[in-house]
């Protein structure tokens, strides 16, 4: 484990401590486990097909018609 120092303000620094003797546990440990969750969330996101943004590939060449099967759809696409 990489030992570091870090500056932050008596009010946070005091939030942590007093979160961290209510839940039997260290300032440091709250503060690493806050790290991780910004690691994971920020910087190591998972994607989701949620975060991906559309992108137009152009307009439509025939609209889909909804009795017809996707998968018969798709595969026309491909041969074409």
């Amino acid at each position: 484990m990489k030992i570091i120092t870090i500056n932050v303000s008596e009010p946070v620094y005091r939030d942590f401590r007093e979160y961290a003797r209510q839940h039997d546990r260290t300032a440091s440990e709250i503060i690493r486990e806050a790290m991780e969750d910004f690691r994971s969330r920020k910087i190591h996101r998972p994607t989701s097909l949620k975060d991906i943004r559309p992108v137009s590939v152009g307009k439509v060449l025939q609209p889909f018609k909804g009795s017809e099967d996707m998968l018969e759809e798709l595969s026309r696409g491909q041969s074409d």
